[in-house]
């Protein structure tokens, strides 16, 4: 990790909420952006983040989520997705998260990322593929 990563750093992603991103079970006429979807939103806005502070070879993977999703978003409008640092505990980071549209804030919570060596995660899961095959 570099220097960089310290608590008050933040990033903005901006969005269209497409068809992908809905729910489809309340009809054509509730389309509206997705608990999960909104999830994966703000995970990747947060990886963005981080990588712009990790090393070469180093990711970082989700370990913790807690957020309210609040209010429904329809299909077509535009989401503001904010992710800032709030804590760096060695390779721990936890994130304040939240999501706008342009009527109002529509999620808000905590995400908590791990920064991952990639060589080293990718060892660790070939043995236990290996441990699994091996049981």
């Amino acid at each position: 990790m570099k220097p960089t990563l310290i608590p008050g750093i933040s990033r903005t992603e901006s969005l269209i909420v497409d068809r992908p991103r809905t729910i489809d079970f309340m009809g054509e006429d509730l389309l509206i952006y997705a608990t999960p979807e909104v999830l994966r939103d703000i995970e990747l806005t947060c990886r963005n983040l981080l990588l712009e502070h990790c090393d070469p070879g180093e990711d970082s993977v989700g370990m913790r989520v807690e957020f309210d999703h609040s209010a429904a978003t329809p299909i077509g409008m535009q989401v503001h997705v904010t992710v800032t640092v709030a804590s760096v505990e060695g390779r721990r980071v936890v994130l304040d998260v939240s999501a706008r549209d342009p009527i109002e804030e529509i999620a808000r919570g905590r995400h908590t990322r791990f920064i991952v060596d990639m060589a080293k995660a990718k060892q660790r899961l070939s043995a236990k593929l290996a441990k699994g095959a091996a049981g």
